[in-house]
């Protein structure tokens, strides 16, 4: 049974009732962010029931000694671990004498949880019966800014409803904090300075080992009815840890609030003789600025983002809250920026997968951020990648490969490797190949082609190499094979000739070369550099091109199917509607031993190759391997149901389409793999995009060309979405009469509907 407690809503997330059970997986639905920070959905007050405290930088991390009792050569010797950062969201709350908490209170009502996903903000409202017998109203409104993204800020509000009061508030900041994540419980901050003056206090900090400096601030405000008071603090240090108090005396009926502005400065962006005073320069901004005026920046930045990356649906509020929640999360995590940051697969919702980079972001984010961003965003995400080719070179020879041949890792914060199971360190190796598609799709994408040369062609020259000594020449089959690897079914480890693992590296050699070529013939000085810097040799390329010639694709003639992996068919193939549902999740119910036999599927595997290619192959092709296929596939990835989505509507399956839709639309909304208190799975929610602009919408490139196939659930009236395509903006509303396509500019463009060309001409509406 999938949770069902939030609110139906086209543009919030909204809980109703307190239950304990849910505070750690609303820590999680209701977390904020903004591309430089994020937190959970902590309460401000104290809270002395079960909770998963996190607040995050984006960059910061910490090299954690990984917890593997055997070493082996080239074996990674940590994993990066996002770290929970300084919090400064804290506030003690007593009410004539008696602590605020939840945990403790006599009774609970009215409890309200609201993510204003349309403007950007956090609010928590509650009556609370404290032990002693005071009721009180309590409304918590936060944010983290868009336009300051240093500062956020906290409204917290307290109402006496049954007599009168002496509230005293706490702000604090807090250095004491520990990871939900760690392997050895190491201190990872060293704390530096402890200051306060007037309403003002910071803690200035620096990462053990990375040695990045932190200054955590806070500033504060009090007021009595919208009346703002002047009050000096009372002071509480501690080496860790500093807070300010403030005394009101409220009547009944009366509202106290404390406004409080706090948040990160840090090495990254400052010189670190400069983080505290530039701490102290954007809290004072923010103060001046007030909260109202703060929220009102914060509106029309989000205003802003939506302009371009909603999608609207018309008739399905729980299809509808889905995808802006995707889409919300999404430009929470990553705004593209900052050329050093990159897309975690649980952004700042939760530690779990370290907060660092996986292939997720090249297959999968890419799309999204090139059609509702500039393509800068884009090109920072490729460049984020060329700025760790030497370490990827770095990593492939720690595993002895030679002569510049690169091996992007499976996990990364700086572009080391720091991943640690052998069988995704060693042997997924098909994420190199998404480093190439990546590039392939943004220029194909944006027809910003001078990127291969300024930066991309090294980057494919590395991985054309790696791809061309991983693979081993077969005497017996007289075909190239690739061995021991896991393809992106992770329920296989250590086979054979993985389907999508080899196809991939022909593919990726082909393009190398293709790109060398026109390199060669179009761009004569950055070839020239190119070939000094990487000393690529003519009798190199022919090898290359002989491993991609000769390559070796397991293939089942009575079936009409290539092979997942060459041992595919050896298995007991029970497919999963014959399984005991008792049995799913099966990485929950078995042991990996009888996992790994199985035939059963975690993610699109021979799927994704006819995903990403799937212009190699017919409609055909797809239906055949798609009904072999799925049917063993568990989807116990949250990569999964968004490719199966837009193969299932690419093949006219609508119903099934949906369902997959759905599936990925709200995997933690409904918390379908029962973990969303670990954290939001960030990364996939691109691919709730995907599933609809290019599974229902049919969006595809073809010959320079935007394409469209429009199809619409049975379940909807309509959908709108919005495309940057080579700096032209098209809005597509599709519905069950037509769709229609409005062009902003002044140049036309031509695409294709149905396989038809269409002209559209700007601002004016066209209906096909």
């Amino acid at each position: 049974m999938n949770q069902d407690y939030i609110k139906p809503d086209n543009w919030s997330i909204i809980e109703e009732g307190f239950d304990v059970e849910r505070v750690k997986s609303s820590e999680s639905l209701f977390s904020i962010g903004n591309g430089a920070m994020g937190q959970r959905a902590n309460f401000e007050e104290t809270y002395t029931g079960s909770t998963f405290q996190g607040s995050y930088i984006a960059g910061v991390y910490y090299p954690d000694k990984t917890r593997v009792g055997w070493w082996k050569n080239g074996y990674p010797e940590y994993f990066a671990k996002v770290l929970n950062a300084p919090n400064w969201i804290g506030i003690n709350v007593t009410i004539n004498g008696e602590v605020l908490d939840l945990n403790t209170c006599l009774s609970v009502s009215k409890f309200r949880r609201e993510l204003n996903m349309k403007e950007g903000w956090y609010q928590r409202s509650f009556n609370a019966i404290l032990p002693n017998n005071l009721e009180v109203e309590v409304i918590s409104t936060r944010f983290l800014s868009l336009d300051l993204d240093e500062v956020g800020a906290i409204k917290f509000e307290v109402t006496p409803i049954n007599g009168d009061a002496t509230i005293v508030f706490t702000p604090y900041v807090d250095a004491g904090i520990t990871n939900e994540d760690s392997n050895w419980d190491d201190k990872f901050w060293d704390i530096l300075d402890v200051t306060h003056h007037g309403n003002q206090a910071l803690i200035t900090s620096k990462t053990m080992k990375t040695d990045f400096y932190a200054c955590t601030g806070m500033i504060n405000q009090v007021y009595l009815n919208n009346e703002k008071l002047t009050i000096t603090p009372t002071v509480d240090e501690k080496s860790n840890f500093v807070g300010l108090s403030y005394e009101l005396n409220v009547p009944k009926g009366n509202i106290a609030s404390l406004h409080k502005f706090g948040g990160y400065t840090v090495s990254l962006n400052h010189e670190v003789k400069e983080i505290t005073s530039a701490s102290e320069a954007v809290l004072s901004q923010a103060s001046e600025s007030g909260f109202t005026a703060l929220l009102d920046l914060q509106k029309k930045a989000w205003a802003r983002i939506w302009e371009m990356a909603d999608i609207s649906i018309d008739g399905d509020t729980e299809a509808q809250q889905g995808i802006r929640f995707n889409i919300f999360q999404l430009n929470q995590t990553y705004l593209g920026k900052d050329a050093r940051l990159n897309i975690g697969p649980k952004g700042f919702t939760g530690e779990k997968y370290g907060g660092s980079t996986y292939w997720d972001t090249e297959a999968y984010c890419l799309p999204f951020y090139m059609a509702t961003k500039d393509q800068q965003v884009a090109r920072n995400l490729l460049t984020y990648r060329y700025n760790h080719l030497e370490r990827a070179i770095e990593n492939a020879e720690k595993l002895g490969f030679t002569n510049g041949a690169a091996l992007y890792p499976m996990v990364t914060m700086n572009g080391e490797e720091c991943h640690n199971e052998w069988e995704i360190t060693f042997e997924e190796i098909h994420r190199n190949g998404a480093m190439t598609f990546a590039i392939f799709n943004y220029v194909r994408f944006t027809g910003d082609y001078s990127y291969i040369p300024e930066k991309g062609l090294e980057v494919m020259i590395a991985i054309a190499r790696f791809w061309q000594q991983r693979a081993t020449y077969s005497t017996h089959k007289n075909k190239y094979v690739i061995l021991g690897v896991t393809g992106p079914n992770e329920y296989e480890n250590n086979v054979n000739n993985n389907w999508y693992t080899n196809y991939l590296a022909k593919w990726c050699i082909e393009y190398c070369i293709e790109s060398l070529n026109k390199v060669k013939e179009e761009y004569g000085s950055d070839y020239a550099r190119i070939i000094e810097k990487t000393n690529l040799k003519e009798d190199e390329i022919q090898a290359m091109l002989e491993v991609a010639e000769k390559m070796y694709f397991p293939y089942s003639d009575d079936l009409k199917v290539y092979l997942q992996q060459d041992g595919f068919l050896d298995k007991e193939l029970i497919t999963v509607g014959d399984l005991d549902k008792s049995q799913r999740p099966i990485n929950q119910k078995w042991s990996w031993d009888r996992i790994l036999r199985s035939p059963y599927i975690k993610q699109a595997d021979t799927l994704q190759g006819f995903y990403l290619f799937e212009d190699k192959f017919s409609k055909k092709e797809l239906e055949t391997h798609f009904d072999f296929y799925e049917p063993f596939t568990v989807h116990e990835s949250s990569l999964s149901p968004c490719v199966h989505s837009i193969q299932a509507a690419t093949l006219d399956r609508m119903d099934q389409a949906y369902t997959f839709y759905l599936r990925t639309s709200r995997l933690d909304l409904d918390d379908y793999n029962k973990e969303v208190e670990e954290g939001c799975h960030i990364t996939s929610m691109a691919g709730t995009w995907m599933s609809i602009v290019e599974g229902f919408g049919g969006m595809r490139i073809k010959n320079d060309t935007l394409s469209f196939t429009p199809k619409i659930p049975k379940e909807w009236k309509g959908y709108t979405f919005n495309v940057n395509f080579r700096n032209k903006i098209l809005k597509v509303n599709v519905s069950k009469e037509g769709t229609s396509f409005n062009l902003e500019g002044d140049t036309e463009l031509m695409i294709y509907v149905d396989g038809k060309a269409v002209t559209i001409t700007p601002n004016s509406l066209i209906t096909v």
